[in-house]
């Protein structure tokens, strides 16, 4: 195990050199998005024979966010800035991460279509997933849940917002500038997820237990 300072975009040599239990502290431009934002991306722009033209900026803009980049489960508790420190800007008081398995039907599609090389969240992710993390070169950060303040620091601004009026606060895209975030590599782009292995771990331990 080792700890990496990563700016984002990532390349991919970067990221098939990290392992699982690996300390990553991200720098750069991070993009926030919970159900509501990935079923908009896989049925929109994905599985779509042709972008909305209506949508056709925003996906731009997701395209180049997310190329070599980080999406992030995350539901933030936002205020606005005052007058004083940028008008109708915002600011996260709460970052916590949300549980990444709710996205496992939409997550493969997604890491390929718009080539991320990171997904962070709590609680890992599924079989899927860490497929598309082999074959795409991506990684599972697990971000620590109970720590959302502590992990707000870490967003330095809120550059933009998308989608808030149609999904509310919690849905919405949020494109953040972070600062040394702290995460731990829980799946990685060699086939391996530690969530599997304590599953694996606790079912072999139950199953001594139930025949002891």
């Amino acid at each position: 195990m080792s700890t990496h300072h990563l700016n984002i975009p990532i390349s991919e040599k970067s990221i098939r050199s990290l392992k699982v239990g690996d300390t990553v502290y991200l720098s750069g431009v991070v993009v926030t998005g919970r159900d509501a934002a990935h079923k908009y991306m896989v049925e929109t722009f994905i599985r779509s024979s042709e972008v909305p033209e209506d949508e056709r900026e925003l996906y731009a803009d997701l395209k180049r966010l997310l190329g070599g980049g980080v999406i992030y489960h995350c539901g933030p508790v936002v205020r606005r800035l005052p007058s004083a420190e940028g008008e109708g800007r915002w600011a996260f008081v709460a970052a916590g991460p949300t549980t990444s398995i709710r996205e496992e039907v939409y997550e493969p599609e997604v890491i390929e279509h718009f080539g991320l090389r990171g997904v962070v969240g709590k609680g890992g992710m599924g079989a899927n997933t860490l497929r598309a993390c082999q074959e795409q070169g991506a990684v599972y950060f697990h971000a620590v849940g109970g720590a959302a303040s502590l992990i707000a620091d870490a967003v330095r601004e809120v550059a933009a917002v998308h989608k808030k009026e149609a999904f509310g606060v919690p849905e919405a895209f949020w494109v953040v500038r972070v600062e040394d975030f702290p995460v731990v590599v829980t799946m990685d782009s060699h086939g391996r997820s530690i969530h599997d292995e304590v599953e694996a771990a606790s079912s072999a331990a139950l199953e001594r237990l139930v025949s002891s």
